[in-house]
């Protein structure tokens, strides 16, 4: 017998050296949900091991990751039902302590990545990404309310705005926005294939940004299809997406493929709070060992053809992968 495949896996050291994928912690990003307590810390029910962080929490949690190669954090704001309305007013209101947390990061950590949230779920009495008129979520309208939200963000200090609505044409709005107020160095990581899932869950129990009424299955993609990502895809470059990212990631590890292979620009994926909660759930019953579920996952997702991975293992994996613990 010539051909011996097992002769390339028959050390740990000969597995490391024929090793196809390598994942490090800079290639993560840190999904982080805030607060307007200056000093809370409010455990997430569904996402175990995840909180609600005010300013003194969340400026600890990233100077922690900073320290283990995490570079790269995405805030979601959790904001009061008070603060709501039908246009997302309180989303680029000078009070916004969102916007107010981006300065304090910026300030006390300006080597620190920080991504954005751009969409109207979670300031919107509605629940819904985008405009809501006689019961329907309008596109067009909802463009300049995202546009707005954006140059706040800029100016606040972020780096890279991500819009996770899936309006049409929002991509290239938010770009004509930011480059018409010198915003021209901030990037757009655009959720170009959100996919309507059903493992979004404890991330709309985090930030309570479910819908009023009815679901997001007129503007979040169908999962039975693929080809529709493409053209996503090919209309964020056309407006001017940096990065192009796929949502959820383990139930469309195609999704990755494809768009990798079609685009040239880095490809992110977001491993998803269901995802995320599922595997806490089932370690926690013994079924299944976490931080090995937990590293082949990521890994998967990665030699699917993600560039990046937002991941709230982030923290986790990096500590492991620091002490050389991963179990690869």
């Amino acid at each position: 017998m010539d051909n011996r495949p097992r002769r390339n896996r028959k050390s740990a050291a000969i597995r490391s050296l024929v090793r196809e994928t390598r994942l490090t912690p800079d290639r993560l990003i840190y999904p982080l949900f805030i607060t307007a307590d200056e000093s809370a810390y409010n455990p997430i029910a569904s996402l175990p091991g995840q909180a609600q962080l005010g300013e003194k929490e969340l400026l600890k949690e990233i100077e922690e990751s900073l320290k283990i190669g995490i570079n790269a954090f995405v805030l979601f704001p959790a904001v009061a039902e008070t603060l709501k309305d039908e246009t997302a007013s309180y989303s680029w209101a000078e009070e916004n302590f969102y916007l107010h947390r981006i300065r304090s990061v910026k300030e006390r950590f300006p080597e620190a990545v920080l991504m954005s949230d751009v969409a109207m779920d979670p300031y919107s009495s509605d629940g819904h990404d985008g405009l809501v008129k006689d019961g329907k979520i309008v596109n067009d309208g909802t463009l300049p309310i995202l546009a707005k939200m954006s140059v706040a963000q800029a100016q606040a200090g972020i780096d890279i705005i991500g819009p996770s609505d899936m309006m049409d044409g929002r991509v290239g709005e938010i770009r004509e926005a930011l480059d018409e107020n010198a915003y021209t160095d901030v990037s757009i990581m655009s959720y170009t294939a959100k996919y309507a899932s059903a493992y979004y869950g404890p991330f709309r129990d985090a930030l309570d940004s479910k819908p009023k009424f009815g679901d997001k299955k007129t503007y979040q993609m169908d999962p039975a299809n693929s080809k529709e990502a493409l053209r996503e895809a090919l209309l964020d470059e056309e407006e001017g997406a940096d990065f192009l990212m796929v949502k959820p990631a383990l139930c469309y590890l195609d999704i990755i493929a494809k768009l990798k292979e079609f685009s040239s620009l880095p490809i992110s994926a977001y491993n998803v709070s269901g995802e995320y909660a599922m595997v806490k759930a089932a370690a926690e019953k013994g079924w299944l060992d976490e931080a090995k579920a937990a590293d082949e996952m990521l890994l998967s997702i990665a030699r699917s053809g993600a560039d990046i991975i937002l991941t709230y293992f982030a923290k986790d994996y990096a500590t492991r992968f620091l002490n050389g613990n991963i179990h690869h």
